[in-house]
């Protein structure tokens, strides 16, 4: 029987798809209506789920709202305008006994996390870091150092290596100083369904289907114990 996974703050489904790719069937959930979601979807407020529903689920991933761990958000020094949901996620999913994901971004207070980057992946052509919090052992592909990423596209004329790049060919970075056009942020995160807005938010599919590998063989370690 195929192993369903509850995507939980869901988006526009970059954490789902990968997941699909990894052999799940997705069910997301997300307060915001979220129309491009590839999967089924359930308007819902992720923390008001009633335990009989969380039951119905393999294993669970959550992505709350990153805003109040983002570099700009301190920068500017209002974090606390956004909600920090990560301790009450962490609480519900224990709860459920499930093997769990939490993703974040870098700053977030996630618990032991490992990091996921572009570089790891042959496919992608994004510079994205994102935490990833599990109750199960991830080990993540080896991180070339910061200093050593890849010059990543520009549209700004300020910058030394601008028209020097290709959009296409080079890394980009899809929000932030290393521009660059929808169509080109679609094929470097391995997105093709989003909207600009979307995909600023999104994680690639590649580190979720990692993840979801990984989640794929604690799940038949478990049933091996079990039997």
């Amino acid at each position: 029987m195929p192993k369903k996974l509850l995507d939980l703050f869901c988006g526009a489904g970059g954490a789902a798809m990968g997941y699909h790719q990894a052999g799940f069937v997705v069910v997301g959930v997300d307060i915001n209506p979220q129309p491009n979601y590839p999967f089924e979807f359930i308007q819902a407020d992720a923390l008001e789920l009633e335990p009989e529903f969380l039951e119905g689920f393999d294993a669970i991933h959550a992505s709350p709202p990153c805003q109040a761990y983002s570099v700009l958000a301190k920068r500017n020094g209002n974090a606390h305008e956004w909600p920090d949901l990560v301790g009450a996620v962490r609480d519900i999913l224990t709860s459920t006994g499930k093997p769990w994901v939490i993703e974040n971004v870098e700053g977030s207070p996630l618990i032991n996390p490992i990091l996921l980057c572009g570089t790891m992946f042959d496919k992608l052509r994004v510079i994205r870091h994102r935490l990833f919090e599990a109750n199960f052992d991830i080990t993540p592909p080896p991180h070339i150092p910061h200093k050593a990423h890849p010059r990543v596209h520009t549209l700004d004329k300020r910058k030394a290596h601008y028209g020097k790049t290709d959009e296409w060919r080079d890394f980009v970075q899809v929000t932030g100083g290393g521009n660059c056009t929808i169509a080109a942020a679609r094929d470097a995160m391995g997105i093709d369904w989003m909207k600009k807005a979307e995909i600023n938010e999104a994680i690639p599919p590649a580190y979720a289907q990692f993840i979801g590998n990984a989640l794929m063989e604690r799940l038949a370690a478990l049933e091996t114990l079990q039997q």
